[in-house]
C-alpha cells in the first residue's frame, strides 16, 4: 500500500469515527480525494465509504439496541427522495458554496449544545409534527444526497430536538438513516462516472473500523460524553469547510 494509500485509510478510521458520534468526517476525507482525483469524483467516491462506515455503525448501535427504528423507518423514505434530488443536482454543480454557507450551521449547532444542553442530553417530546418532520427530513436529505460533509449534525438536531431522541439513540437512527439512503446517491454518481471504486473500498476499509469502534463507545459512555465530541466536531468542521 502506497504512502497516500496509507494516508488515506487513516482518514477514513478517523472521519469514520467522528461521523458515528457527531458528524463532518466527510470534511477530513473529501480534501484528500479531491487532491487525488478531483472534486466531482471524491464527492462521489466518499459515498462508498459513506455507505459502508454507517452499515457498520448501525451493527454497533444494534447490538444495544439503540438503533430506534420506530422512528427510523417513517422518516427514512423522506431522506431517501431528499438524497435522490440532492446527488443528481450534485452531479451538475459544484458545491464549494454550499459547503461555506453551512460552516455557519455548524457553529449555530455547537453553540445549541453548549447554551441548551438538556435538550441534548435527556430527549424528551417529539417537537416536529407530519407533514413538517417529513419537509425537515426530506431537505436533510437532500443536502447529504448533494455533499454529505455535515450531514449528520443536521440529522442529529433533527433526531434530537425534533423526535425526542437522546444523543445516543439519536446517533443510532442517524447512521441507520444515512445508510437507508447513500446506497441510491453512490449510484447516481456511478452513472456519472464520478466514483473511483478502488479509492473508495480503502476509505470504507479506515471508515468502517473507525465508525464501529465510535458507536460501542457512544453507547458505554453516554449522551454527556457524546455531547462534547459534538461540539468539538461541529467546531472542527466548520472551520474545515469555511476554508476548504
Amino acid at each position: 500500500m502506497t504512502g497516500s494509500m496509507v494516508l488515506l485509510f487513516l482518514a477514513g478510521i478517523a472521519a469514520g469515527f467522528i461521523n458515528a458520534i457527531a458528524g463532518g468526517g466527510s470534511a477530513i476525507t473529501i480534501p484528500i480525494l479531491t487532491e487525488m482525483v478531483g472534486a466531482s469524483v471524491a464527492n462521489g467516491t466518499n459515498r462508498v465509504a459513506v455507505l459502508i462506515a454507517n452499515i457498520a455503525a448501525v451493527a454497533g448501535f444494534q447490538r444495544d439496541n439503540k438503533v430506534p427504528w420506530d422512528i427510523v423507518k417513517p422518516l427514512a423514505p423522506a431522506a431517501l427522495f431528499g438524497a435522490i434530488g440532492g446527488a443528481w443536482v450534485a452531479t451538475l454543480l459544484s458545491v464549494a458554496a454550499m459547503r461555506r454557507v453551512f460552516s455557519a450551521v455548524l457553529v449555530l449547532i455547537a453553540l445549541s449544545v453548549l447554551v441548551r444542553p438538556n435538550r441534548w442530553l435527556g430527549g424528551g417530546a417529539p417537537r416536529l409534527r407530519q407533514p413538517w418532520s417529513t419537509v425537515v427530513f426530506f431537505l436533510i436529505g437532500f443536502y447529504g444526497g448533494f455533499v454529505q460533509a455535515g450531514v449528520g449534525f443536521l440529522l442529529l438536531a433533527g433526531l434530537v430536538m425534533g423526535s425526542g431522541l437522546d444523543l445516543v439513540r439519536g446517533n443510532g437512527a442517524k447512521v441507520a438513516l444515512i445508510a437507508s439512503y447513500t446506497w441510491v446517491a453512490l449510484l447516481l454518481f456511478a452513472f456519472a462516472g464520478q466514483v473511483d471504486f478502488g479509492l473508495g473500498l480503502v476509505l470504507a476499509g479506515g471508515n468502517a473500523s473507525g465508525a464501529y469502534v465510535a458507536a460501542r463507545v457512544a453507547v458505554r459512555k453516554g449522551a454527556p460524553w457524546v455531547r462534547w465530541m459534538l461540539v468539538v466536531a461541529a467546531i472542527g468542521a466548520a472551520v474545515r469547510m469555511a476554508t476548504a
